[in-house]
């Protein structure tokens, strides 16, 4: 039975679409204006599944803290001391079953309006990815469309206790919330505070970021609150856990998962799933899995030695950011050979299948940006190895395929090679790449057609989508620097592939052992095979230790298919 290659297509919902090219630095919404959810129409979604992809990840559609007033919506206001930026973060959740009114033509309607991009998504052939972010929230949290009986986080905290299974946060034992070095960073960006912007909240509870004082500082994730999931991180013998009976924040947490399932959300990317305990997980996921057997979880795990606990608990894919994403740039960047890929691949062996690969991000710096490779293109040759090394996923950002850079000054978000997950703003390689398509710069056009053929490969090539891997470079050690060499195989396709990180074409005798041939099972024989970028022909002998000469282009790589017989 054929079997999907999964390939995640990251949105930030917020700067996506936005039609206002205004672009203000730490403009308001009025000013910077916001995606809206039906600019993500049926022409939109078609181009993005035929570039090859099977998920999109709409990034920031849980309504979230903002500085924006929707008071007229009866959406509480956020006072802006703790919200970073004039948009907010939207890993700072102010109501888990709601949708981000910024995205909404109509805000009155912004869950019926997110519902109907579920159905065009779904209707496109595509999968919904949505953000489930576990571990903390806003400071002032307060959820107005939950469904009848739900009770809120923290309505029945004792605040007298630091920790109880019972609390849904930590408490700092009436301690007052200290802003005082905070505060420093908002006058510098906001001007002069004034008396009523003052945020006041007593007892402190803990921050999200593990932060168990009352005084956060400017670096921590101070707009945010810790939720508590049975775990005493300051008990005399330090982190303890109690976890029977089931803590109060396991239900009310699996609840929301359940919520999100029953509106046609096929998968949940967890935000720093690895602060929550993986027994939570275990005991959720089977819950969601239980109901909605094909529900998947996609964890944000940065510690390998964690990767197999989460996997255990209910985890179908990790994030590989300190393995494969920090080698695949080290490589890009000339800090460190290819043949270090080998070594990647290999620490997850074992759960290969699980590893999702990637790039870019919102949380990583753009490929194209000057704190990265400074070109777009020179990520290609990392983004043919990430697609077509493995059967695991793989997943890009919106604006990777045209060579976005990020390299704007857009507010909260300093220059920083990121774009905005803070700012009102308006990505303009998004907007050209899908909405004013005849305006693409003729080296995006470029790139982003090269992105194409490499994702679609993913799917539309047999041995990608089910096939084996072998690596060739312990047999090739000409090419250990700027070449990365391997293959894939299924039944009678056979691919041969080298990618180059180069700045020049290389020029190579490619071996394949004899192991290989009995690996895969590869009959010896003379064919001719095809790449599958440029569409040129090679006469090929494939016999163990014979030579096959070819010349892989610079920044690119070639991707030979061989039908066997």
């Amino acid at each position: 039975m054929n079997r999907e290659k999964i390939i995640v297509y990251q949105i930030f919902t917020r700067v996506f679409g936005n039609r206002n090219q205004t672009n203000k630095s730490n403009g308001s919404l009025a000013e910077n204006g916001s995606t809206k959810l039906n600019d993500i129409d049926e022409k939109v979604l078609r181009q993005i599944k035929e570039m090859g992809v099977t998920h999109v990840w709409y990034t920031g559609i849980i309504r979230h803290a903002t500085t924006t007033d929707y008071s007229a919506y009866g959406i509480p206001q956020q006072n802006p001391e703790v919200v970073k930026g004039k948009a907010g973060s939207p890993y700072a959740i102010t109501d888990y079953y709601d949708v981000d009114p910024d995205l909404a033509e109509d805000p009155q309607e912004r869950m019926a309006e997110f519902e109907a991009l579920i159905e065009r998504t779904h209707k496109a052939g595509m999968k919904v990815v949505l953000d489930f972010v576990p571990n903390h929230v806003a400071r002032q949290y307060q959820s107005i469309c939950a469904p009848a009986g739900v009770k809120g986080l923290g309505e029945d905290d004792d605040v007298n206790m630091h920790f109880s299974t019972h609390n849904n946060f930590y408490y700092c034992w009436g301690q007052p919330l200290d802003l005082s070095d905070v505060r420093g960073t908002r006058c510098e960006v906001r001007g002069a505070r004034n008396e009523e912007d003052v945020y006041t909240e007593v007892p402190a509870k803990a921050t999200g970021n593990d932060q168990f004082s009352c005084r956060p500082n400017r670096n921590d994730w101070y707009e945010t609150v810790k939720l508590n999931y049975g775990i005493d991180y300051c008990d005399a013998g330090g982190r303890s856990e109690h976890f029977d009976p089931i803590p109060n924040t396991w239900n009310k947490m699996t609840d929301i998962l359940l919520f999100w399932a029953a509106k046609g959300i096929d998968a949940f990317r967890c935000d720093m799933a690895e602060m929550v305990p993986a027994a939570f997980w275990a005991w959720a996921t089977d819950k969601v899995k239980f109901l909605y057997p094909d529900k998947a979880f996609i964890g944000e795990v940065y510690d390998p030695a964690q990767y197999r606990n989460y996997i255990a608990a209910g985890f179908d894919y990790l994030y590989d950011k300190v393995g494969m994403y920090d080698c695949m740039r080290d490589v890009i960047c000339d800090r460190r050979p290819a043949s270090d890929i080998t070594q990647q691949w290999q620490a997850t062996d074992d759960i290969r299948d699980h590893m999702l690969y990637f790039l870019e991000n919102h949380d990583e710096q753009r490929v194209a940006s000057d704190f990265f490779a400074g070109d777009g293109r020179r990520g290609l040759p990392g983004h043919l190895v990430s697609v077509l090394l493995q059967r695991n996923p793989y997943m890009l950002y919106a604006g990777q395929e045209f060579g976005e850079r990020g390299m704007e000054s857009e507010g909260f978000s300093g220059k920083d090679g990121r774009t905005t997950i803070f700012d009102y703003w308006s990505v303009g390689s998004t907007w050209r790449g899908y909405f004013e398509r005849r305006k693409l710069k003729k080296e995006e056009r470029a790139l982003s057609s090269d992105y194409q053929k490499i994702l679609q490969m993913a799917n539309g090539e047999k041995a990608v989508r089910e096939g084996e891997t072998f690596d060739l470079m312990y047999v090739n050690p000409q090419l250990a620097d700027k070449q990365y060499a391997f293959l894939r195989k299924a039944e009678e396709e056979l691919l041969i592939i080298v990618a180059n990180f180069a700045d020049n074409a290389a020029e190579t005798e490619l071996v394949i052992p004899q192991h290989a041939f009995d690996f895969l099972q590869i009959p010896k024989q003379e064919v001719t095979a095809t790449d599958l970028l440029d569409g040129s022909d090679l006469k090929i002998i494939l016999r163990p230790e014979q030579p096959i000469h070819m010349v892989v282009p610079p920044l690119g790589g070639r991707v030979y298919k061989v039908v066997l017989f």
